[in-house]
Order: C-alpha cells, then structure tokens, then sequence
C-alpha cells in the first residue's frame, strides 16, 4: 500500500455533488476540516449540497462534457483555494439500460461522454495543479460495473472499465511524483442513478422504469454517507483501488474466480432475491 494521503486541512474538489455520493463527500470532508469546491449541472441540488456545509466551501455550475469550463473552474479553484489541494474527486455519473442489438445510440454516447468523457477531463483540468504542488490524489469513480459486465449495461460498463484503465494508466505515470491516482468502484449505493437513467429494458425484459427503480432501491444496501466514509478512508489510507460496500467486495472476488462464468452464477442466485 502507498503513502496515504491525510485530507483534513487541505482543499478537495468533488464533481457531482448536487446529491448521492457527492454530497455526502462534501459534508463529510467539509466536517473534518477541508474546504471544498463542488460543481455539478444541477443548480437547486448544488444550492442544498452548499448549505448543508459549514466552512468554506467554492460551488459552480458545471458540465463535465464541457472542457473548458473545467479548466475555468481549475483556474478558479487555484486562485480561491484556502489550502493546498489533498484530492480531486471525479465523480459525476450517468447510467443507461438497453440492449446492444436495440440500442438508442445517442443514449450510449451520452453516458460515455459523461462518465469519461467527465473523468478525462476533470484530471486533464487539475493534474497540473497537483504535479506542480507535488502532492494530492486523482481519484476517479468507476463502478463494480468497471471490474464485470452485465447485460443491457454496455454503455455503462464500457465507461467504467474506461475509466478504470484511464486511472491505472495515470497511476503508472504518476509513479516518480508525489501525485497518486485511484480508481473507486462502488456497488449498489443509494442514490438516483437509476431514476435519471435513460431506461429502455433490464436484463430480463422489465421495462417498466418505476419497476427498475424500485429493484434497485431493493439491492442498494450501502448508504451515500457510508460509502463517503469508505472512500475518504481508503484516501487516507493509501490505498490504490477502493471497493464500496460488500457486494462489490463480492462481485470483484466472483469475477476474478469465475472470470468467464459469473453472470451464470449471479443469474442462477436472483432467485432468492427478495421480492
């Protein structure tokens, strides 16, 4: 394991921190002594995320998609800074669920160019603040859906498996500097992924949204604030790859002993899924 990274104190940038694991990333860092700068295209939950945070806190309205107003925000995140920065958190994340065969194309793109598309240029925007400072953590929000694929998530797996291989590059790159990159992958975390996903048909045919929503809320046992707490730990902690809650703990230990055959295991255990 690698020199942690102690964030107390320093300044941490959090993109999609209008709700979800954003927010909770705010307030919890913002409570043990970070400033933060939040950004995210929703401007109302945005506005909750800042009032809900006692310190100094920098928001802006931002789409990730949008490079230059990433490299906008850098340039104002350097000159309000109270502090050296500790971390840059991409997070900001969208989902899809359609099949290849059928897909809506833009649908995928639009997940790719946010999911990615976000990531590549968050760390494009501030990496040069942190080499020149020497210090501070990339850290990049894949899935567990980066570590396996499921069906009728195409769009959403190949992002994450991206970003998974973007931040394991970076890390390699990094090596000489004082600079880390690290990849999270979470599980199923409670948050509204699945009610602004672009839905079109689950795995098994379901293509009622509200249905897909409700299954998910079912199997997401891990909560914002709990998956908030294991990310800043694992910064702190040194650590290189950060699995969220115990499901993706699972699936990571599944699809590494059954690297060709764990969706036969997952499909032949949904049938004891509670209903």
């Amino acid at each position: 394991m690698s020199q942690g990274t102690p964030l107390a104190g320093r300044t941490v940038v959090i993109t999609g921190a209008a709700s979800g694991i954003g927010r909770a990333l705010a307030q919890r860092l913002a409570a043990h002594g970070c400033a933060v700068a939040i950004a995210d295209q929703d401007p109302v939950g945005l506005d909750e995320t800042a009032a809900s945070i006692a310190g100094p806190v920098l928001q802006r309205r931002l789409d990730v998609r949008d490079r230059q107003g990433f490299m906008t925000l850098a340039a104002e995140v350097a000159d309000w800074a109270p502090a050296p920065l500790g971390a840059v958190i991409n997070n900001a994340g969208v989902s899809t669920a359609q099949s290849i065969l059928h897909a809506a194309p833009e649908d995928d793109e639009w997940v790719l160019d946010i999911n990615l598309g976000g990531v590549v240029n968050g760390t494009r925007a501030f990496l040069p603040l942190l080499v020149e400072q020497d210090s501070g953590a990339i850290v990049n929000v894949s899935s567990v859906f980066g570590l396996l694929g499921f069906p009728h998530q195409s769009a959403y797996c190949a992002s994450k498996f991206a970003v998974r291989g973007f931040t394991e590059a970076l890390r390699h790159e990094l090596r000489e500097t004082g600079v880390r990159a690290i990849t999270v992958h979470p599980g199923g975390v409670r948050t509204n992924i699945a009610r602004n996903s672009r839905f079109h048909a689950s795995a098994d045919g379901m293509t009622d949204k509200d249905e897909a929503v409700g299954r998910f809320a079912r199997v997401a046992r891990t909560s914002p604030e709990r998956a908030a707490k294991i990310i800043h730990r694992g910064i702190e902690e040194g650590r290189a790859r950060i699995r969220v809650g115990a499901d993706a703990v699972a699936l990571d230990v599944l699809s590494r002993a059954a690297p060709t055959r764990y969706y036969d295991v997952l499909n032949a255990l949904q049938r004891f899924e509670p209903r």
